[in-house]
């Protein structure tokens, strides 16, 4: 049977959120399915970017590391999911059931805030929806996309990958989250405040999550806005064989390549030593450095 502890979730969420740049505020927009807790810091006239987190135990206090660099010159807007672990849809608003759902959630939420053309990004599960509202949003309401190690947007699962998570799909507890973060990152050190937000979202009432194929090529071909993709070359959700050249030098990452192949508009970074479920929180200097150059 699942636990959950709320008082536990909120002050593990409070721990991680104090980690942000002191003018962070907090933003509650009304959408279709309940409202959507937002995390803002940066001038509040400057370009806007959303952040979407992965999913999970994932949540919108997640991207701290980022949040200083990037709130120099852009309103960052950091987004709980809707019937996901984080402080949205609190008020019992209905959970999306569709990716269309999703977009219109995306939709509303942007609305709210008064933004009508945007940069997005996300990480995993997030990247997937961010893709999709791009998809069917850009060019005119999204300018700029960027995906951090993307999950089922140009690649599946690793099997071994979904062999591990299935205890913590099953049953989530704090000890099998932990269990399967250390094995993901290969046991490196995690920020502890960050780990135990991830124990204390083991079972949140979630609601089932949206899933679906993968875009398709035509589709992606058709996407007319920059995107920059980002691989954690240390992942083990994703299949990253490198691909090598006539010398034997790696030269690329198979999710990398494919993106390449169908987005018209993209710029691939390999981001060392970090892992799936390491970002974004661990992120290395790299991430901050050239999604910077690419927003602007």
């Amino acid at each position: 049977m699942r636990t959950y502890d709320h008082d536990a979730f909120r002050a593990a969420y409070g721990k991680v959120l104090a980690k942000w740049p002191a003018d962070r505020e907090t933003v509650t927009v009304p959408t279709p399915f309940g409202s959507a807790h937002v995390n803002a810091c940066g001038p509040r006239g400057a370009p806007p970017l959303v952040l979407l987190p992965g999913g999970g135990g994932a949540t919108s206090a997640s991207w701290y590391a980022q949040a200083a660099r990037l709130g120099r010159e852009r309103r960052v807007l950091a987004v709980d999911l809707p019937g996901a672990a984080g402080l949205s849809g609190t008020d019992g608003g209905p959970a999306p059931r569709t990716v269309d759902d999703l977009v219109v959630w995306l939709d509303a939420v942007l609305d709210g805030l008064g933004v009508d053309e945007v940069s997005v990004g996300g990480h995993s599960y997030g990247a997937w929806i961010a893709l999709h509202h791009a998809l069917r949003r850009a060019p005119g309401r999204v300018r700029r996309l960027f995906l951090l190690d993307p999950t089922q947007c140009f690649a599946g699962y690793r099997a071994t990958y979904l062999l591990h998570a299935l205890p913590v799909l099953l049953r989530p507890t704090p000890r099998r989250v932990r269990a399967f973060l250390a094995w993901e990152t290969g046991g490196a050190a995690l920020d502890p405040d960050w780990l135990r937000l991830q124990e204390a979202a083991a079972g949140f009432p979630a609601a089932k999550p949206v899933t679906g194929p993968r875009p398709s090529p035509a589709r992606l071909r058709g996407l007319d806005v920059p995107v920059l993709l980002f691989v954690a070359a240390n992942g083990r959700a994703l299949p990253h064989s490198r691909l090598r050249s006539s010398a034997g030098t790696p030269v690329t990452y198979e999710v990398a390549a494919r993106a390449r192949e169908l987005l018209p508009r993209v710029e691939t970074v390999v981001l060392p030593d970090v892992s799936h479920h390491a970002l974004p929180p661990a992120a290395p200097c790299e991430l901050g450095r050239h999604l910077t150059e690419f927003l602007r």
